[in-house]
C-alpha cells in the first residue's frame, strides 16, 4: 500500500479498520480537556470501559454473600483463575492447561526457576540479552548467587555487534553453541523492551534444547502483541505481565505457561495449597499433592479484585482474536514509521528508527533515537497530549496498540512531532 502523509487518508484507513469500533470501549485520559495520543501501551494499557462491570461484580458477591462467594457467587472465587485458561491458551498458542494466573511477573519468573533452573557443577549458565529488562538483570544475579555462583561467570550476556542496535539471530544461537555443555538456562525477553526487537522464539528455543538446556521467555512485551505458538514451539517455560498489550490495570496479576511435557515430570516447586488437589483442597491434607498441569505452580488463593480486570481485557481479546490484532498492528506500525520518515524529510531532521524494519522482527513499538534532539521534545510531545516514554539518552518508545489507537492518531502525532521541532 502506499501511504500518504494526510488526515483524509488516516480517516480512509479507519473507516477500513475492523478493530476501529473497539476504540470507543477504552478510556482515555485529557490533556487540556483534549483526548491524548497515547503510546504507552507498551508500559501500561489502557482501562476497558467493560473492566468495571467486572470488577463491581466482585465487590457486589463480597457485599451480599461475604465469603460465601467462594462458592456461591455467578464466577465462584475458588475457581475464579480457571476462567482465563481457554482464552489466554489461544492468546500465547497452547493447551488450556498449560497456562495459569497468579502472582506478578518477576515472582513467577523466580518461582518458575526453581523448577527449570537446576544448576550443576559442570551446567550452570544462564544466556540472557543484553539490556534486558532491569528486573531481569537483578533477577538473574540473585539467582545464581543463591545457587553459589558468580554473576561474571554464570551470566552470558548475547550483545549488539558495534554501531548496531538490535542482537543478531546467528549470534544468539553461536552463542548457545559455544556455551554449550556448560549451559543451564535460555531465558530471553521475547521482545525487548528498549528497541522493540522480537525474538525468533521457535529457533531459540530449539538451539537451547540441542545443548540440553530449558528454554523459558519472558514475555511482558509479548503476550497479547505477537503472534505466539508456544506449545508447538516446545517452549518449557513462560511467564508476562497482563498489564500492558491486555490491559490489566497498573501492577496487575501475570500469566505462566508450563509446557505439558513437565506436568507429571519429578521437578521441584515452592508449593502452597492453592496448587494442591483441587477436589481434596480443603480437606488440609498434610502432603502436597500438586494439581496436574500450570495450575499445579499456584501457592496462594488468588487475587479476585485483581483478576477482574483482567479477565475483562482477556474476554475482549478473544471476543477480537489475535490474529485480527497482528493483521492491524503491522498496518498502523508501518504507517506509524512512514509517517515518522515524512516529518523527518519536511524538517531535516535525523529520526533513526532502531527497532528492526522487517515486519517478522517488530510488533507494536518504534523506538526512535531523537538525532539532534533533546529530553525538551520529549517534553513538549508530553504538554500536548502525545503520551509517549522517554529513555535515555534521546529515545522515544511508540506504541501505536492496535485496539484503541487509530490511523488518524498517527497523522496527528506527525503534525504535533513537526510542530515541536519547528518551535
Amino acid at each position: 500500500m502506499t501511504f500518504e502523509n494526510t488526515q483524509a487518508f488516516a480517516k480512509e484507513l479507519d473507516s477500513q479498520d475492523k478493530l476501529h469500533k473497539y476504540r470507543s470501549q477504552f478510556i482515555f485520559p485529557k490533556v487540556d480537556g483534549k483526548q491524548v495520543l497515547y503510546f504507552t501501551g507498551n508500559s501500561l494499557g489502557l482501562q476497558p470501559t467493560r473492566t468495571k462491570s467486572y470488577v463491581d461484580e466482585v465487590m457486589d458477591d463480597w457485599a451480599n454473600l461475604a465469603v460465601e462467594g467462594h462458592f456461591h457467587s455467578e464466577k465462584p472465587w475458588w475457581d475464579y483463575h480457571e476462567r482465563f485458561a481457554n482464552p489466554l491458551s489461544k492468546i500465547v498458542g497452547c493447551l488450556p492447561s498449560e497456562v495459569s494466573v497468579m502472582n506478578t511477573l518477576t515472582v513467577n519468573l523466580h518461582l518458575l526457576m526453581v523448577s527449570f533452573y537446576r544448576p550443576t557443577a559442570t551446567r550452570y549458565k544462564i544466556i540472557c540479552e543484553e539490556k534486558a529488562f532491569p528486573s531481569d538483570q537483578y533477577m538473574f544475579q540473585s539467582q545464581v548467587d543463591f545457587h553459589g555462583y558468580a554473576a561474571e561467570d554464570a551470566i552470558v550476556e548475547i550483545k549488539r555487534r558495534d554501531g548496531e542496535h538490535n542482537i543478531r539471530l546467528e549470534d544468539v544461537l553461536s552463542k548457545i553453541e559455544e556455551v554449550g555443555d556448560e549451559l543451564a538456562l535460555v531465558l530471553i525477553g521475547g521482545v525487548n523492551y528498549y528497541t522493540g526487537q522480537v525474538f525468533d522464539i521457535k529457533t531459540i528455543t530449539a538451539a537451547g534444547h540441542k545443548v540440553g538446556a530449558n528454554v523459558g521467555w519472558d514475555l511482558a512485551h509479548a503476550a497479547g502483541n505477537i503472534k505466539l505458538e508456544l506449545h508447538d514451539w516446545d517452549v518449557d517455560f513462560a511467564a508476562w505481565c497482563s498489564y500492558k498489550y491486555m490491559n490489566s490495570g497498573p501492577g496487575n496479576a501475570s500469566g505462566i505457561f508450563v509446557h505439558e511435557k513437565h506436568h507429571n515430570a519429578d521437578l521441584p516447586r515452592f508449593a502452597g495449597w492453592w496448587g494442591h488437589n483441587k477436589e481434596r483442597r480443603f480437606k488440609m491434607e498434610p502432603k502436597f499433592d500438586a494439581v496436574e498441569g500450570a495450575d499445579g505452580w499456584q501457592i496462594s488463593n488468588l487475587p479476585v479484585l485483581s483478576l477482574a480486570p483482567y479477565l475483562a481485557s482477556v474476554d475482549m481479546i478473544d471476543e477480537i482474536g489475535i490474529d485480527a490484532i497482528v493483521e492491524k498492528r503491522d498496518k498502523i506500525t508501518a504507517y506509524l514509521e512512514f509517517i515518522l520518515e515524512e516529518i523527518s524529510r519536511e524538517v531535516g531532521s535525523t529520526f533513526e528508527i532502531i527497532t528492526p524494519k522487517n515486519p517478522e522482527e517488530r510488533a507494536s513499538q518504534l523506538s526512535v533515537f531523537l538525532h539532534g534532539e533533546g529530553r525538551s521534545l520529549f517534553d513538549y510531545l508530553m504538554k500536548n497530549g502525545v503520551i509517549t516514554d522517554w529513555r535515555e539518552p534521546n529515545v522515544i518508545r511508540l506504541a501505536p496498540v492496535p485496539l484503541y489507537c487509530s490511523f488518524e492518531d498517527m497523522y496527528h502525532f506527525g503534525q504535533i512531532l513537526k510542530s515541536g521541532i519547528l518551535a
